[in-house]
């Protein structure tokens, strides 16, 4: 008898797929594709703060990190064309983000001797007219720009938000770097 309850108490590990994303088109008939940034966050905001509550704000930090790079990582094999040269590439990501109406991404700095890249993204998704917190909010696109960065390149980043709408700039400032091994 106990092991009939085994079964039952036996988690699976459900890993994520592109394919799993399904046909919204077909799926949303009449809603669409699209639907507004508030229902987004509230999504994003109350899972932060679930997870905050049980993991710790630093813990919550990670997983929201390790999502942001799985998503990066999966967009980029999927959606992007990763074969192009790293103008090329750069201005794809460009367009792909602000087609997404993820966020505005521009190149500050780039420096091809090390692979370090400093770049801003303007009416980001994640926090673009939030109340100042003096906090980074943004570490789930930290986790994003490393996926995409990882799967282009192929060498891991370590990316940091050191500029945010939340801290009073009016632009998320990312700062990119190879992880040496």
């Amino acid at each position: 008898m106990d092991n009939v309850f085994n079964v039952f108490k036996e988690e699976k590990r459900r890993a994520f797929s592109w394919a799993n994303l399904g046909d919204i088109k077909h799926g949303r008939g009449d809603l669409g594709e699209e639907m507004p940034v508030i229902v987004y966050r509230l999504m994003q905001f109350t899972l932060f703060d679930a997870m905050s509550e049980e993991f710790g704000i630093e813990r919550a930090n990670d997983f929201f990190r390790k999502a942001g790079y799985l998503a990066g990582t999966e967009f980029a094999k999927n959606a992007l064309k990763l074969d192009l040269d790293f103008d090329s590439f750069i201005s794809h990501l460009q367009d792909s983000l602000k087609q997404l109406k993820i966020g505005i991404l521009r190149m500050e700095a780039f420096d091809p001797e090390n692979g370090n890249i400093t770049l801003t993204v303007a009416e980001d998704l994640d926090c673009s007219g939030l109340p100042i917190t003096n906090e980074n909010v943004c570490v789930y696109d930290e986790g994003f720009i490393a996926g995409i960065l990882e799967a282009y390149t192929g060498s891991k980043y370590h990316v940091r938000e050191v500029d945010c709408w939340a801290t009073g700039d009016r632009v998320c400032r990312f700062k990119a770097g190879p992880i040496k091994d």
